[in-house]
């Protein structure tokens, strides 16, 4: 059982997301509710903040240079410095709902799921971003979507909506997400499953919302290890670095006791823990 090492003050109300990609400065991931993409700068541990909207889900960089956006009720496309911001046309207008989370697919489409601001259950719904810039609904009647990656082959797609307490598989094939079943559950007092990532092996690595720690389980939902996290409430993961192999773990400070728990809100590592999967783009 390894523990994460703290890399960042705890500077984020609720990280999410993170992203590790060659052609950009450092470890990016988002300040969600703030509407904030933060950039890790590692040689120096400066933490740089582009305000990009009202909230910020997720980012993916594209393939043509910039990165895609999922902000509150929408997509948008900026540049590398993420200083010029294009928002899309906004994806529905219920100020109740909000995006969460997403991350693209093996043929370079966006994906962000939706959630009520209160966890309304249902409210949500799984959105599909085609390079051509049109949106499709996949899946429906979601409560919380949250973590979405692919499998080494590209043909399973895992995925979380955090109060089932499952990580669910699909197979997947040009866009769309078939027969979908349990992988692995996670246990009430474990905490609830929030964002994923999978490795170069296929193990999903399980960010624990509630449970101070990472689970990673074999393709075939096994649980083989745990990492401690020294924050209640963990977000979401990536590998990253020059060959991939630190796994890097976001922290949330919403409904945290801050006295008890100071570091709640920063950036973990743990360094040598696998070895990752380049970062999906976005080819529109």
């Amino acid at each position: 059982m390894a523990e994460a090492q703290q890399l960042t003050d705890p500077c984020a109300h609720h990280g999410e997301g993170p992203v590790w990609h060659r052609d950009w400065p450092g470890l990016r991931w988002v300040d969600m509710l703030a509407g904030d993409v933060l950039t890790l700068d590692e040689a120096t541990g400066a933490v740089r903040r582009a305000h990009v909207g009202s909230v910020a889900a997720a980012l993916r960089p594209r393939s043509v240079g910039g990165a895609v956006l999922a902000l509150e009720r929408g997509f948008a496309l900026a540049d590398d410095d993420l200083t010029e911001v294009r928002p899309l046309p906004e994806v529905w207008r219920d100020p109740a709902v909000r995006m969460n989370e997403g991350g693209c697919d093996p043929d370079g489409r966006f994906y962000c799921g939706s959630m009520s601001y209160r966890s309304d259950p249902g409210m949500g719904k799984l959105y599909r971003l085609d390079a051509d810039g049109s949106v499709s609904v996949v899946l429906d009647a979601v409560t919380i979507s949250n973590g979405l990656a692919w499998s080494p082959d590209g043909t399973t797609a895992y995925y979380v909506d955090t109060p089932t307490q499952c990580v669910d598989a699909f197979d997947y094939a040009d866009g769309e997400l078939r027969a979908r079943r349990h992988v692995a559950h996670v246990a009430p007092e474990a905490g609830a499953p929030d964002g994923l990532t999978v490795d170069a092996d296929g193990y999903l690595w399980v960010a624990l919302w509630g449970g101070s720690g990472v689970h990673r389980y074999s393709p075939t939902g096994e649980l083989v290890d745990r990492i401690e996290v020294p924050a209640p409430k963990v977000t979401a993961c990536t590998f990253g670095g020059p060959d991939l192999t630190d796994l890097y773990i976001t922290t949330s400070q919403v409904g945290t006791d801050l006295e008890a728990h100071p570091l709640a809100g920063a950036v973990f590592r743990v360094p040598r823990a696998g070895h990752g999967q380049p970062v999906l783009p976005y080819r529109g």
